[in-house]
C-alpha cells in the first residue's frame, strides 16, 4: 500500500492505532483504488459501545484539499489517547459514552490534492436528498462533468463507496442512541470560523431538532464566551443537493434519540490574506501551510471539541424540557 509517498496522515493513524491499540478498536469500513493506489477508510473508537449509551464522532477528509480536517481530528484523537494513562476524569469520561473518529473519508482525494474523490465525485454532494426550492448554482452541486467542482455523481448510480460507508456507519453506530453528535472538519470558507448545522437542502423550514441545536450553542456561549465562531445554519450561506448530513438525519428521525451532526467550516481565507502566494499551491486556498499556524489551528479547536464531549455525557441537562421549550421558538426568531 503506497502511504509513505501520499498520504502522512495516514502513516500517523496507523503509528497511532499501533501505539494505543489496548484502549482503541479499529473498524475498517471500506477500501478505496484509484490507479496503483489503495487505501483503507477506518473508524476507531473509543470507550464504551453500548446503544443505550450517548456518542460522538469526529471526522475530517471528505474533501481531500482540506487536509487541515484531518490534521484536526487526528490531533485531538492523538491527544485523548496521551491522556489515557493519568487522566481518570477522561477514563471515567468512556464508562459513559463512546467516542468515534474517522479521520480521513477520501484517501484518494488527499492523495491526488483534489476535493473530489477518485471518480470526481464531491462527496458531500453525492447522496439522494434533493434540495426541494433549488440549490445554489454549481456550488450547490452539479451534473454537467466531474472536471468541474461540486459534481454530484451520476443520478442513475449508487453513492460513492467513500459516501456509503460513512452513512452506513452514521446508521450503525450512532443513530438510536438517546444522543448522538458529529462534529466534521472542513476548511476553505470565509475569514471566521463557522458552526453548520443541517438543512443544506433548505431554508424554509430548521430541522426538527432545532430546539437541541439552539441549546448546544446557547451552553456553549454561556460557558465559553471568549470565542469567534460564528454558529447558524448552513443555508445562510448556500443550499445544497446531496448533502450527506442532511441524509444521515432525515434517516435518524426514523430512530428514536436526537442526532445532530455539526459541520466546523474553518475560515481559510484569513490564511490567504497572511499568506497570498499559497494560491500557487494545490491545497494552499484550503491549508494554513505555515508550520506556525498549522500548529495554532491544530490547538484552537480543542476548547470546542471537549466541550461535545462532555455535552454528550451530559445531554439530559443541556436538553431540560422546559429549556428546550424556550429553546424552540429562541431558534426560530434567532436563525429563521
Amino acid at each position: 500500500m503506497p502511504t509513505q509517498h501520499y498520504l502522512p496522515e495516514l502513516e500517523q493513524l496507523a503509528a497511532l492505532t499501533n501505539q494505543y491499540a489496548n484502549y482503541l478498536s479499529v473498524e475498517r469500513l471500506c477500501e478505496v483504488s484509484h490507479l496503483n493506489m489503495r487505501f483503507p477508510v477506518e473508524a476507531i473508537s473509543l470507550g464504551i459501545k453500548d446503544k443505550s449509551k450517548p456518542c460522538i464522532c469526529f471526522i475530517g477528509g471528505v474533501h481531500g484539499v482540506e487536509r487541515i480536517g484531518s490534521q484536526v481530528v487526528l490531533s485531538f484523537m492523538s491527544n485523548l489517547l496521551s491522556r489515557l494513562s493519568w487522566d481518570q476524569q477522561l477514563n471515567q469520561l468512556l464508562t459513559k459514552i463512546c467516542v468515534y473518529f474517522i479521520p480521513i473519508v477520501n484517501p484518494i482525494g488527499m492523495a491526488l490534492q483534489r476535493r473530489s474523490n477518485g471518480n470526481g465525485v464531491d462527496l458531500m454532494r453525492n447522496s439522494p436528498t434533493i434540495a426541494p426550492f433549488g440549490a445554489s448554482l454549481l456550488v450547490g452541486g452539479q451534473r454537467f462533468s466531474k472536471h468541474f467542482p461540486w459534481y454530484q455523481g451520476d443520478k442513475n448510480q449508487p453513492m460513492e463507496l467513500e459516501s456509503q460507508a460513512l452513512c452506513e456507519f452514521v446508521k450503525r453506530s450512532l443513530l438510536g442512541s438517546p444522543y448522538s453528535l458529529v462534529l466534521d472538519c472542513h476548511s476553505g470558507f470565509g475569514q471566521h470560523d463557522r458552526i453548520w448545522f443541517p438543512y443544506a437542502k433548505s431554508a424554509k423550514a430548521p430541522i426538527d431538532d432545532i430546539a437541541s441545536v439552539y441549546r448546544l450553542r446557547e451552553v456553549f456561549f454561556e460557558s465559553f464566551p471568549h470565542q469567534n465562531y460564528l454558529f447558524e445554519p448552513q443555508t445562510k450561506h448556500y443550499t445544497c443537493h446531496g448533502d450527506l448530513w442532511d441524509y444521515c438525519y432525515d434517516q435518524s428521525l426514523q430512530q428514536p434519540g436526537i442526532f445532530i451532526p455539526l459541520t466546523l467550516e474553518m475560515g481559510s481565507w484569513r490564511w490567504l490574506k497572511k499568506n497570498p502566494l499559497q494560491l500557487f499551491s494545490g491545497v494552499g486556498l484550503f491549508h494554513p501551510m505555515k508550520k506556525h499556524r498549522v500548529q495554532r489551528v491544530l490547538r484552537q479547536h480543542l476548547v470546542l471539541m471537549e466541550f461535545l464531549m462532555n455535552s454528550c455525557y451530559s445531554w439530559r441537562h443541556v436538553n431540560q424540557a422546559n429549556r428546550l421549550l424556550a429553546a424552540q421558538q429562541q431558534a426560530k426568531q434567532f436563525w429563521y
